[in-house]
C-alpha cells in the first residue's frame, strides 16, 4: 500500500506531539456532548423466551411474491412494534432493529415503521451511546442517517459526526489483538455508519478510516481459506467438536450484512468497490456451500450436526446479503436466488401466529443456548431486512 502524504494517519505519524492534543481536544468535545445528552431510559431487555408462545403462524406462504412477503413483514413488525419499550433505546441490540424497520418499503407499511424511528431518533436527540470509541455505540447512527436522507435535517446527524470525527483523530489502539473493531459483529456496527456519513457529508475522509480499520480487523479475524470471520482473536485456535475452527453464524451474519451496508453507499466509481465485492462473493460461495436442508444456517457454521436448531439472526443476515447481491448483479441469479427462496421459507416456520418470530439466539460471542421460542430483537431486525431485500428483486 502506497504512503499518502495527506492522510489522517500519515499526518500524525510527522506530527506526534500535534496528534495528542488533538485526540485530547476532540475526546474532550465526545465527553462535553455526552454530558449534554438527555438522561437515558433503561435498558430494556432486548427479547425472552416462552414456555408456552402459542402456536405457529399456519397462513403465511413461501412464494417470493410482494403480497406474501409484505404479509410476512407486517405479521412480525407489528408484533414486535406492539412490544416496544416505552423509553427510546440506544443500544446495538435495539439498533439493529431500526434498521431492519427503516428498510421495510413504503407499499408494505407506508410510513408507519419510518414514523415510529423518526419519533425514537426525536426522543433520543440523535446521540450516539455513551462509549466515545466503541463500535456497539455507533450502530444506532445508521437509523439516524437513514433519516437524514429522508429528511435533510443537519441536526440529525450533528452529533454523530462529532463522534466519527473524534475516532477519527484518536491514534489506534496499539494491542494487535485488540484493534478498534476487535470483534467481526463491530463490521456491522460502525463501518456503514462511517460509509453513510461520507454520503451525506460528500467528505472522503469517513471512507477512508472505514476501510482502514476494515482491513486492520479483516487481517486479525478473516480466514482466507474458509471464508469465514473469526468472532475474536480469542476464537482464532478454538475448534467444534468435529475439529473445524469455530466460526459462529450470526457473526458472520453480521459481517455480510455489513458489507452490504458499506458497498450501498460507496460511489459506483468508488476503488474501495471491487474489494468489498470480492469479499461479498467469497463470504456468500462458503455460505451457499454449508447450507441447511431447511435453506437456513446452525449456530456453529462448520459443525451442523452439533446443533439440533438453526440460528434465524445469522441466518437471516447471510439471507439479506445473498438477495442484495443478486439485485445488484454482485451475485449470479441462478445460483443463489434458490438459496434465497429456501433461507426465507425456512424462517417463515419459525413464526408464530402472533408474529412472534423465534429460534433467535440470546445475546452472545459464540454459538449457545436456545430455543424454538426465543426472541430477540436483532433477529426480527435482520428478518425484515432480509424481507425487504428479497420484497426488491421480485416482480
Amino acid at each position: 500500500m502506497q504512503t499518502c502524504l495527506s492522510c489522517p494517519r500519515t499526518i500524525r505519524a510527522h506530527r506526534h506531539s500535534g496528534a495528542v492534543l488533538v485526540v485530547l481536544l476532540a475526546l474532550s468535545s465526545s465527553v462535553v456532548a455526552a454530558n449534554a445528552q438527555p438522561q437515558r431510559a433503561p435498558l430494556a431487555p432486548p427479547g425472552d423466551t416462552l414456555a408456552t408462545p402459542g402456536p405457529l403462524a399456519q397462513n403465511l406462504s413461501p412464494k417470493l411474491n410482494k403480497r406474501d412477503l409484505a404479509k410476512a413483514m407486517k405479521l412480525v413488525a407489528n408484533w414486535q412494534l406492539g412490544r416496544m419499550p416505552a423509553g427510546p433505546q440506544v443500544d446495538w441490540t435495539w439498533a439493529a432493529l431500526y434498521d431492519g424497520f427503516m428498510a421495510v418499503p413504503g407499499p408494505v407499511s407506508g410510513s408507519e415503521y419510518k414514523q415510529a424511528m423518526l419519533n425514537i431518533g426525536e426522543q433520543l436527540q440523535w446521540q450516539p451511546g455513551p462509549r466515545a470509541m466503541h463500535a456497539d455505540d455507533l450502530a444506532v447512527g445508521q437509523m439516524y442517517l437513514g433519516q437524514y436522507f429522508l429528511h435533510k435535517d443537519p441536526n440529525m446527524i450533528a452529533s454523530l459526526r462529532e463522534r466519527l470525527d473524534a475516532q477519527i483523530a484518536t491514534p489506534d489502539p496499539t494491542d494487535p489483538r485488540r484493534p478498534l473493531w476487535w470483534w467481526c459483529d463491530a463490521l456491522f456496527m460502525a463501518p456503514p455508519v462511517f460509509a453513510d456519513m461520507a454520503a451525506a457529508t460528500g467528505d472522503k475522509k469517513y471512507l477512508a478510516f472505514m476501510d482502514h480499520e476494515w482491513d486492520i480487523s479483516t487481517a486479525l479475524l478473516y480466514d482466507r481459506s474458509k471464508h469465514l470471520y473469526f468472532r475474536d482473536a480469542s476464537y482464532l485456535d478454538k475448534h467444534e467438536k468435529n475439529g473445524q475452527p469455530l466460526f459462529w453464524s450470526r457473526g458472520n451474519g453480521w459481517v455480510m450484512g455489513g458489507i452490504v451496508r458499506v458497498l450501498r453507499e460507496l460511489p459506483a466509481d468508488s476503488p474501495l468497490r471491487p474489494k468489498y465485492i470480492a469479499q461479498l462473493k467469497e463470504m456468500a460461495a462458503e455460505m451457499l456451500s454449508i447450507q441447511g436442508k431447511d435453506g437456513l444456517w446452525r449456530p456453529g457454521l462448520l459443525d451442523a450436526d452439533a446443533y439440533p436448531l438453526p440460528e434465524v439472526s445469522g441466518s437471516a443476515f447471510i439471507t439479506y446479503a445473498m438477495a442484495w447481491g443478486v439485485n445488484e448483479g454482485v451475485l449470479n441469479r441462478s445460483t443463489y436466488w434458490p438459496a434465497v427462496e429456501s433461507a426465507w421459507a425456512g424462517m417463515l416456520t419459525h413464526i408464530y401466529a402472533d408474529g412472534r418470530l423465534g429460534c433467535i439466539q440470546p445475546v452472545g460471542a459464540a454459538p449457545g443456548d436456545f430455543t424454538e421460542t426465543s426472541s430477540y430483537v436483532y433477529g426480527v431486525g435482520a428478518f425484515l431486512l432480509a424481507g425487504s431485500e428479497i420484497y426488491r428483486g421480485v416482480k
